[in-house]
């Protein structure tokens, strides 16, 4: 039985009229990515504001692993809010703040003792990681990656790329930020092999370890291991596997920023697990509680307490209701038979997108890691030059016959596909078959065919 029911055009008068209220409002920077109005979701399915049901193919971007509203997590939350609501982890302490701090040490990659610092977002925390690196090494660079995404504060924003969409207008930034060429092997030179490539990416890696900056000035890499707004690009491993090594010879904090790809999204707990190297510190946020405000910095122990009494956390960082949310969700995310399903998940998601580039004039590439999956439109395979518009278009289309979706990469030509993790595999196959309907009436639209 379909899970998509339209009962009006999307968007619907309903949804138009909320979007145009928000409008007035709220300030044009916060923007939106389209004009539908949700009023309840659960699972993978979200009602609107005209009560159609849609398919819900960004998952809050990245935030809702587990699903819209997990029963537990709602049950959870429900009878915190009966018992306490705030009050403050810097005032004193209560259990769940401790409890899921503890669950954030035994769960993230490493033997090592660990300790954990709770905040608000993933620019909280990644900012948060960068400060305790600093501080533990006494140290002031920060080497991060084109195409990576770290959050919109000043530092994290000086940490980000993709300048027009985050940055413009918002300089000077934080100082001593060094950003190095990140692998991706769809946008290697014609003709190069995909190793040579690899080995010319960790080349120049070394090259900037003398002509940027010298090993003993950084206080930390700061990586994602599948890189999230830049295109679902996982990091090769032997370039992740170079990092790690300059790391350990020069006494670098190695952060692992997992806000978009940890929680499951990739098959493994962590992304980082795919390539059996473990970060001195991880970054957490999103799906950590199923779209509760929350972010953790979690590593060992000593360069965790590096930083003075006071000198982390904040008013709302830890916040009853978000940690026993986090508590619930990583209960549920842990378990071997969840990991199984995602692993299921992304193999029927990557046989659907497999035969949609096949087909298609316009997608020429899939990539990504287990349910954490992306295509890129091109306007044509041969210069793969970048079709954002059509990008766009193929979205629109989609939202139209009831699966939303959002675009990612530095071009802003890709599709990401973020579903909730609890989806089934009839709605998968519904989503999909939407996606493709709308990739061929653009195409048809714009007069390509598949060659």
């Amino acid at each position: 039985m379909p899970t998509i029911h339209l009962n009006t055009a999307i968007p619907g008068p309903n949804s138009i009229a909320l979007a145009q209220r928000r409008d007035a409002a709220t300030a044009r920077g916060a923007a939106k990515a389209s004009q539908i109005a949700v009023v309840r979701a659960s699972g993978a399915v979200v009602t609107d504001a005209d009560g159609n049901t849609l398919l819900d193919f960004a998952g809050g971007i990245g935030a809702l692993a587990a699903g819209h509203c997990p029963p537990t997590v709602v049950d959870a939350i429900k009878s915190q809010a009966e018992d306490l609501i705030h009050f403050c982890a810097i005032v004193g302490t209560y259990e769940p703040f401790v409890r899921v701090a503890e669950l954030l040490n035994a769960v993230t990659p490493g033997d090592f003792p660990k300790k954990t610092v709770l905040l608000n977002s993933g620019a909280e925390a990644n900012e948060t990681a960068v400060k305790i690196a600093r501080s533990a090494t006494g140290r002031a660079a920060v080497v991060v990656f084109e195409g990576g995404y770290h959050g919109r504060t000043n530092l994290t924003l000086a940490m980000t790329s993709k300048y027009g969409l985050f940055k413009k207008g918002f300089g000077p930034f934080a100082p001593e930020i060094y950003r190095l060429p990140f692998p991706n092997l769809y946008r290697r030179p014609a003709g190069m092999d995909v190793e040579d490539y690899i080995d010319d990416c960790i080349a120049r890696l070394d090259h900037a370890m003398i002509a940027q900056v010298d090993p003993s000035a950084i206080a930390a890499f700061v990586i994602e291991p599948v890189q999230g707004e830049g295109g679902f690009i996982p990091v090769p491993q032997r370039f992740l596997e170079r990092i790690r090594q300059i790391c350990d010879q020069h006494g670098i904090v190695m952060i692992a920023d997992e806000v978009q790809c940890g929680f499951g999204r990739t098959g493994r707990l962590f992304a980082v697990e795919h390539y059996g190297i473990i970060p001195d510190l991880i970054v957490t946020a999103k799906s950590i509680a199923s779209g509760m405000p929350l972010a953790a910095v979690t590593g060992r122990v000593e360069i965790m307490d590096a930083p003075h009494p006071g000198g982390l956390g904040g008013t709302y960082s830890g916040n009853p209701l978000a940690c026993v949310a986090a508590i619930e969700t990583i209960t549920l995310l842990r378990q071997p038979e969840f990991l199984a399903r995602v692993a299921a998940v992304g193999a029927r998601l990557r046989g659907h997108l497999d035969r949609l580039n096949a087909e298609s004039a316009l997608v020429d590439d899939v990539r990504g890691l287990g349910a954490m999956l992306l295509i890129e439109l091109v306007r044509n395979p041969l210069t793969r030059q970048p079709a954002p518009e059509e990008t766009l278009a193929v979205i629109q289309e989609a939202l139209k016959r009831g699966v939303i979706g959002m675009r990612a990469g530095i071009y802003s030509n890709c599709i990401r596909f973020l579903p909730p993790l609890v989806i089934t595999d009839e709605q998968i196959d519904e989503g999909m078959a939407v996606f493709s309907d709308a990739v061929r009436v653009v195409e048809d639209r714009i007069g390509v065919r598949a060659l």
